[in-house]
C-alpha cells in the first residue's frame, strides 16, 4: 500500500487508521529520515489504540511503553545506537497484547521477526510524505 501525507495532521490520521487493522502481537519496522515523520506516525497509532498521553521521541531513553485499550506500544528508536547491546533480548520477549515500533532498526535487524510490518515514510520535494507499507505476514483484525 503506497499513500501521501499532506500534513502533520493527515500522518497522525493514517496511523489511528492503521492502527485500527492490526492484531497484536505485531511489530513495526519504521524506516526515514530524520524529521520524516516517523514519531508522528507513531503518536497516531496511540490515538487508534486509545492511548491518551503524549508520545514523544524515545531517542534518548532508546524505549518507552504505553498502555491503551487492551494494547501495551512499545516504541523504539535506536539512532543513537551502533549496537542495541541487552536492548537486543528485550525485542524477543513480548506478551500477545504489545505492538513493538522501531525507529532506525538496523542495530536490531538480526533479531527481528520475519512476520512484522515496514512502514518507510519518504519526504517529497513538495514538503509531502510518500508512506509505503509492506506487510510480511501481517495479521489484521477482522
Amino acid at each position: 500500500m503506497k499513500k501521501t501525507i499532506e500534513t502533520e495532521r493527515d500522518m497522525i490520521d493514517f496511523g489511528k487508521a492503521f492502527a485500527k487493522t492490526l492484531c497484536p502481537p505485531k511489530t513495526i519496522e519504521l524506516i526515514g529520515d530524520v524529521g520524516a515523520g516517523k514519531t508522528t506516525l507513531v503518536k497516531g497509532l496511540a490515538k487508534g489504540f486509545g492511548i491518551d498521553e503524549e508520545i514523544t521521541s524515545p531517542s534518548f531513553t532508546i524505549n518507552k511503553k504505553y498502555f491503551g485499550n487492551g494494547v501495551t506500544l512499545s516504541h523504539y528508536d535506536f539512532y543513537r545506537l551502533n549496537d542495541a547491546g541487552i536492548m537486543r533480548d528485550e525485542l524477543t520477549d513480548f506478551d500477545d497484547k504489545t505492538v513493538v515500533v522501531i525507529e532506525w532498526a538496523e542495530a536490531v535487524a538480526d533479531v527481528l521477526p520475519k512476520d512484522r510490518t515496514k512502514i518507510v515514510i519518504a519526504l517529497n520535494p513538495d514538503g509531502t510524505r510518500a508512506v509505503s507499507v509492506q506487510n510480511r505476514g501481517a495479521t489484521s483484525r477482522a
